[in-house]
């Protein structure tokens, strides 16, 4: 075991897989010689060359195009979008070619290309480098859409998304990369540097899809989230003193309905949280399935708390972040006598 931020880890699990599989590539928007924008694959050309380590154009279309060829001829892509934000060049070969492959060609070919991406706020960047646009994704029949909480979940969901012979969209939230968020919008940004680690295996292991963890057992309320939103529930329960039960659904698809289910049929009560805008986001999917699973048992309507129907502001990032006051808010109307 090691101490590792999301980045360390990140970075471990592509030097696995590199060094185990030699039909593994990277490739994306200076992931070569500069490391990434966010350090992800430094140190990884040098280990492995340039042909195993591309620079690519600024051009996310041409990335996902030529990754389907790669796949197509059997290696494994890694592709890289520097941010979510400049992933929608590439949309129409996501959706129309990769996520189609496996189906339209009855099985002769699969398309094993893992697709990575840096996702919602965190650093100030504005409406342009901060979206959250897992849910699009989610509604792509031949799609896999991943995103940890945190180091050994990332590692192990690259190794197993890596390895699988689907496509799999892999967000990564960036205000988690240098360690935990502590849930306080109250706060200034902390330095990356002083965020803690977690223990994180050095060698290969894999986290399975479609299987979410569940961070902290409870019996009054349901908290169903991922990804940065992991930690405001944890502080939000804490402030409430509510023994909440949070589940961290790690994979959205595949998503794991019975882990779901089985808390809110125990607690009866549920909110689900995420930063990615409230109309048509991931949450609504998740509400509908708690509402045809578990109807008989709930207590109170389902809430949700979530980003702004908004662009991401610049000026106003932690007011648009669902923090702990805007969940704590959806909690409090869940846990109304009925």
């Amino acid at each position: 075991m090691a101490q590792m931020n999301m980045v360390q880890a990140l970075n471990s699990a592509m030097d696995i897989m590199l060094g185990r599989d030699p039909s593994v590539v990277l490739m994306g928007e200076d992931i070569g010689y500069f490391g990434g924008v966010f350090r992800t694959t430094e140190g990884l050309q040098r280990k492995y060359g340039e042909h195993r380590v591309l620079d690519t154009p600024i051009a996310e279309g041409g990335i996902v195009g030529a990754a389907i060829g790669m796949a197509v001829n059997g290696l494994r892509p890694v592709a890289e979008i520097q941010f979510a934000d400049y992933i929608y060049p590439g949309f129409d070969q996501i959706v129309s070619e990769l996520a189609r492959l496996r189906y339209r060609s009855a099985g002769d070919f699969t398309a094993p290309v893992t697709i990575r991406t840096p996702c919602g706020g965190g650093i100030r960047g504005g409406q342009t480098h901060s979206q959250s646009p897992e849910a699009m994704f989610t509604h792509v029949s031949g799609l896999k859409v991943v995103m940890p909480s945190n180091p050994h979940d990332a590692k192990g969901l690259l190794i197993t998304a890596i390895e699988d012979d689907d496509p799999v969209i892999f967000f990564e939230p960036k205000r988690l990369y240098n360690g935990p968020f502590d849930g306080d919008p109250n706060k200034p940004a902390v330095p990356w540097s002083t965020h803690p680690k977690g223990e994180v295996p050095e060698g290969h292991y894999t986290v399975p899809l479609g299987r979410a963890d569940i961070v902290r057992a409870g019996a009054q309320l349901s908290i169903i989230t991922y990804g940065t939103m992991v930690y405001v529930a944890q502080a939000a329960a804490a402030a409430l003193e509510l023994d909440a039960e949070i589940i961290d659904l790690r994979s959205l698809v595949p998503l794991d309905v019975d882990a779901i289910c089985s808390s809110v049929k125990k607690t009866g009560r549920c909110v689900v949280a995420h930063e990615a805008t409230r109309l048509s986001g991931f949450g609504a999917e998740i509400a509908a399935i708690v509402q045809e699973e578990c109807f008989w048992h709930l207590e109170a309507p389902i809430q949700r708390a979530a980003g702004w129907d908004t662009p991401y502001p610049h000026a106003f990032e932690w007011e648009y972040f669902p923090g702990q006051a805007r969940l704590a808010a959806a909690i409090r109307a869940a846990m109304e006598p009925a």
